[in-house]
C-alpha cells in the first residue's frame, strides 16, 4: 500500500474553486503566473487567494521562464511556499532562484519518452521537487493541455528526487495513475474543469477521493 499522495490542484483562480480545493481536503494550490493561460491570475488576485489558502493548503506559483524582477515582485505581492518551473529553467536557474528568494523551488519535467526522465539527475541539488508532466506540442502551452504520458516509462525509474505527477489526470484516472506509478503528489488543471481555466467543484471534490482510494 501506497500513502495517500498529496493533491494539487492548479491554476486555481477563483474563491469558490479554492473552497472547493479546501473542501475536498487538497494539499496544495497551484497559482498560475504564465500570462497566455487561461488559467493565468493576476498578482492581485492571487494574493487574495493566497490569504484564503494561508495555513490550510501549500501555495504554489506556477512560472515559465520569469525574469528575477517578475520573481520579486510576485513573492513580494503573494504569498507563496514554492516556486514551480515550468519553462526551459537550468539548473543553475533554479539553484540561483532557491537561494534569492528562499523558497523551495519545484521543476516540470516534460516527458515523452524514457530519455526525457534523464534529464531529472542534472536537477539534484538544484531543485527540491519535480512534477512530471507530458510533453506538449511545438508551440502549444506548457500544460494544462490534458495530455498524459506513458506511465509504463515509470516502471523500474529510480527517481533522483522527490517527484509528482501531472498530465491529463482527472477523477476517471487519478486513482489508477497512484497505482501503476506510486506517485507521491497528484496535479490536476484542466481535469477537473468544466471548460478551459472554469474548474469545478464537483470534479475537484471527485479528482480528490478518487487520489486518495488508491
Amino acid at each position: 500500500m501506497h500513502p495517500a499522495p498529496h493533491i494539487k490542484i492548479c491554476g486555481i483562480t477563483t474563491a469558490d474553486a479554492l473552497e472547493a480545493a479546501m473542501a475536498a481536503r487538497a494539499s496544495h494550490v497551484g497559482f498560475n503566473f504564465y500570462p497566455p493561460s487561461p488559467r493565468y491570475a493576476a498578482t492581485g488576485l492571487a494574493a487574495r487567494l493566497s490569504a484564503q489558502a494561508a495555513g490550510t493548503l501549500t501555495r504554489v506559483g506556477v512560472v515559465v521562464d520569469p525574469s528575477d524582477e517578475t520573481l520579486s515582485e510576485l513573492t513580494d505581492a503573494v504569498g507563496l511556499d514554492a516556486l514551480q518551473f515550468h519553462g526551459a529553467e537550468s539548473p543553475e536557474r533554479l539553484s540561483q532562484a532557491r537561494t534569492r528568494f528562499g523558497l523551495p523551488v519545484w521543476m516540470v519535467l516534460s516527458v515523452a519518452s524514457a530519455s526525457d526522465l534523464e534529464r531529472a539527475s542534472a536537477y539534484v541539488g538544484a531543485a527540491d521537487f519535480l512534477l512530471l508532466d507530458a510533453k506538449t506540442p511545438k508551440g502549444a502551452l506548457p500544460g494544462g493541455m490534458g495530455l498524459k504520458f506513458d506511465w509504463g516509462l515509470l516502471a523500474g525509474w529510480k527517481a533522483p528526487l522527490p517527484w509528482g505527477l501531472a498530465g491529463g489526470l482527472n477523477p476517471g484516472n487519478v486513482a489508477e495513475a497512484v497505482r501503476r506509478t506510486g506517485a507521491a503528489l497528484v496535479d490536476a488543471a484542466s481535469g477537473i474543469e468544466s471548460a478551459p481555466g472554469i474548474k469545478d467543484p464537483a470534479l475537484i471534490a471527485a479528482f480528490c477521493a478518487a487520489a486518495r482510494s488508491a
